[in-house]
């Protein structure tokens, strides 16, 4: 009699108990279904190496926060969406008044603290370019009456769901316009395929800082073991910061521009969402970025570097904020006669030796030469590979004889012969700094 009367009472107990927690969950589900509607939170925190998250309940994914100061401190979050699952998002901000505004793609910052959060609707803005890809890059505004000092954001489809979401850093919480750390950047879009053109990376490395480059970034998918070397120690040196870019763990990356002729899911790696990436991660960084190709050169012609390049500019056009660069092919078919820069030392690196291919393709009149970008970041809203989609003020296509592409690759008019070709020896100019310094960017990674 005991016994049933205690498994009687145990079984009482635990009806009321999941009834009692049952309410608790009702009653904050009630209360999370008002816009912005505050509450305590303890986020989870993303780790530091993670840049790509996937948004609950879709397929689309986030990838960093900002405060767009230009927009009123609306949060841009910047995001992949799939146009073909379009549904309603919330944004979740929350305010951690310990937290560190400075460190990269930290969470929460004491995990047994709970803070102060808001949810909202979100308003998704997909680029207008996107190659005919499904997927494309987006940016996810956040916006909320209630909480004006959120420090971190994340997405989510169920604004009843918010309880083991991952939280980004809103990144450029201050405005800066007068000192940069950098005046120039250069954004690299992907790394992929275990690309491994080793000696022309760091012979390019080394043009830039003979240019006035400060800064380089590259968003790495994959590399070969010979650049990942190279990229070690361009990071330990401090010009290069690598950003991890795994969007093949998420997607079907294309290894091409088309979607008719490559498929996939999104364009080249994600290109468009890296330099979008980019800009507003040194928005407030550097005063100047060049948006281009692992193998191109952004090279002053008039100038004897970029800042000069760049005052000339500005002086002539002081309303603009997107300079377009005429792209030149310098095909690696084509090679120097006399063999002066095939040097011993670099036989046993591999890629392509750039002092070698002084001949340059003639302008086709009848084709669209594709150009890339040289830009004042805070004058960028949206970009795409060749020309910005969204901007403020004037964009100036820069005459070629003032500064052009150096883009040593595969011939685009392969039927040409040599005579057929320019003579441009404009990398010859840097040969008394570029070699020695290249030497040591190779011994140092361990490849001489």
């Amino acid at each position: 009699m005991m016994q049933r009367k205690l498994a009687l009472l145990v079984g009482i107990t635990t009806f009321t108990l999941l009834l009692v927690l049952r309410w608790e969950h009702v009653i904050r589900l009630v209360s999370l279904m008002r816009a912005d509607s505050e509450f305590t939170l303890q986020p989870r925190q993303r780790a530091p190496m993670e840049t790509i998250t996937p948004i609950p309940g879709s397929r689309h994914l986030m990838v960093s926060a900002f405060k767009d100061h230009r927009r009123g401190g609306v949060i841009r979050v910047i995001s992949i969406i799939c146009r073909q699952e379009l549904q309603p998002l919330y944004c979740v901000l929350c305010t951690d008044d310990d937290a560190n505004a400075n460190a990269d793609y930290n969470a929460i910052t004491d995990p047994k603290a709970r803070s102060r959060c808001t949810t909202s609707k979100a308003e998704a803005d997909m680029h207008s370019d996107n190659f005919g890809f499904p997927f494309h890059t987006s940016d996810v505004f956040c916006t909320s009456g209630s909480l004006k000092q959120a420090t971190h954001v994340s997405i989510t489809t169920d604004q009843t769901a918010i309880h083991n979401l991952t939280f980004l850093l809103i990144q450029n919480q201050d405005v800066k316009v007068k000192s940069f750390r950098y005046n120039f950047t250069t954004c690299i879009s992907n790394l992929f395929g275990e690309y491994n053109n080793a000696l022309q990376f760091a012979q390019t490395m080394e043009v830039y800082k003979l240019i006035g480059v400060q800064r380089v970034v590259i968003y790495n998918t994959s590399c070969g073991p010979d650049v990942e070397k190279v990229l070690r120690y361009y990071s330990r040196e401090g010009m290069l910061e690598v950003v991890p870019w795994p969007i093949d763990k998420f997607l079907t990356p294309s290894a091409g521009w088309n979607y008719d002729l490559h498929h996939g899911d999104i364009h080249y790696y994600g290109q468009l969402t890296t330099l979008n990436e980019c800009i507003y991660r040194y928005m407030y960084q550097s005063k100047y970025l060049l948006l281009n190709d692992i193998d191109e050169i952004i090279m002053p012609y008039k100038h004897g570097s970029l800042e000069k390049l760049m005052d000339t500019l500005q002086q002539q056009h002081p309303n603009a904020g997107v300079f377009r660069i005429e792209n030149h092919i310098f095909p690696k078919t084509q090679f120097e006669d006399t063999g002066r820069f095939r040097l011993p030392q670099w036989r046993r690196v591999p890629g392509v030796n750039i002092l070698e291919h002084i001949y340059r393709e003639p302008d086709r009149k009848s084709v669209f030469n594709p150009t890339k970008l040289l830009i004042d970041p805070r004058r960028v809203e949206q970009t795409s590979v060749h020309t910005t989609l969204k901007q403020f003020g004037s964009v100036v296509a820069v005459p070629f004889d003032v500064c052009r592409i150096i883009h040593v690759r595969v011939p685009l008019q392969g039927h040409l012969a040599k005579d057929q070709l320019l003579v441009d020896k404009k990398l010859w100019e840097f040969e008394k700094h570029l070699i020695p310094s290249v030497d040591l960017a190779l011994n140092q990674s361990g490849l001489l």
